[in-house]
């Protein structure tokens, strides 16, 4: 293809983009509040790609979608977006523009006819539950230390396991249409976490933070498995019997598939975004580091009085 605006080449190409969104008000547009995609557009804008606005008024390049909408304080590794891109668009070019919680790591050149959004037969989130083990055996030192997040692995996996498989989960959710679903469900121990994985081909407003909230009061024993069973029931569940969304920030959209769409990873991107997430990384556990202290220090003066 070709531009006729300025006469340069140009492709349907898909982006997998990876960021860390709890600086973000989550990856939709929206006045009044920084977005990923914003800093997409803003990338572009400054690239010549597509016309400078205010902020959100960016334009968009013909074709652009997105492969999901992400809320507020969620993370992405291969959330996708795809447009009609000059051909000189390499992740590593996108990356030029791009703040560092926001990386551009691999692409793919698809159909013009292609839809990041419409085209995505499997989405796949992960949540990464911080919930020391205790089971009938005793518990773990961080389970013993902070019991309020101690979970039992066993009953947490059993109420996980009713939310696999199709399901109305209109109790789950705000939507009003697209509630029922075929979901893929399990949870992996790792470390003083649980990472519960979730796949299926899209998903309801919030509905994998309150899966995640309803399995974490399962395993802390402040609700009954039985309970899971009421939630997916037909009946409207009453407000006070209800499950508010778990926290945003552990959840990480972790893959979308396409049919016929390979991905090209570009090196240089990924190993540069690797970089950038590791200080990140780093950061976080320096702060994580001070605010223990303070915890610790804490704790030993409340038991020496």
């Amino acid at each position: 293809m070709t531009d006729a605006s300025n006469g340069l080449e140009t492709v349907t190409r898909a982006f997998r983009v990876a960021y860390d969104g709890r600086e973000y008000a989550g990856f939709q547009r929206q006045p009044h509040a920084e977005t990923v995609a914003d800093a997409l557009l803003e990338a572009l804008a400054d690239h010549g790609v597509v016309q400078r606005g205010d902020g959100a008024t960016h334009a968009t390049p013909p074709g652009y979608a997105a492969a999901g909408r992400t809320d507020a304080g969620v993370s992405a590794v291969a959330q996708t977006v795809a447009f009609e891109a000059p051909t000189w668009l390499t992740p590593r070019a996108f990356n030029g523009h791009l703040p560092g919680s926001i990386r551009v790591w691999a692409a793919a050149d698809v159909g013009e006819e292609f839809h990041a959004t419409h085209d995505a037969v499997r989405r796949t989130y992960r949540y990464h539950l911080y919930a020391p083990a205790v089971d009938g055996g005793g518990s773990t030192d961080a389970a013993r230390s902070d019991p309020e997040h101690a979970v039992d692995d066993d009953r947490l996996r059993d109420a996980l396991a009713r939310f696999d498989g199709e399901h109305d989960f209109h109790n789950l959710t705000t939507d009003e249409t697209g509630t029922v679903r075929d979901l893929d469900a399990r949870a992996t121990r790792a470390g003083d976490a649980l990472v519960v994985e979730l796949s299926t081909d899209g998903f309801p407003r919030a509905l994998v933070r309150r899966v995640v909230a309803a399995v974490r009061a399962v395993g802390r024993g402040t609700a009954d498995p039985a309970w899971i069973e009421r939630l997916l029931a037909a009946d409207p569940i009453p407000g006070e019997r209800g499950v508010g969304p778990a926290p945003p920030e552990p959840l990480v959209l972790w893959d979308v598939r396409y049919p016929d769409v390979t991905f090209e990873v570009d090196r240089e991107a990924a190993r540069s975004a690797r970089v950038a997430f590791g200080e990140r990384h780093r950061d976080a556990r320096h702060a994580a580091a001070a605010t223990g202290a303070v915890r610790d220090r804490l704790f030993s003066a409340a038991e020496e009085e």
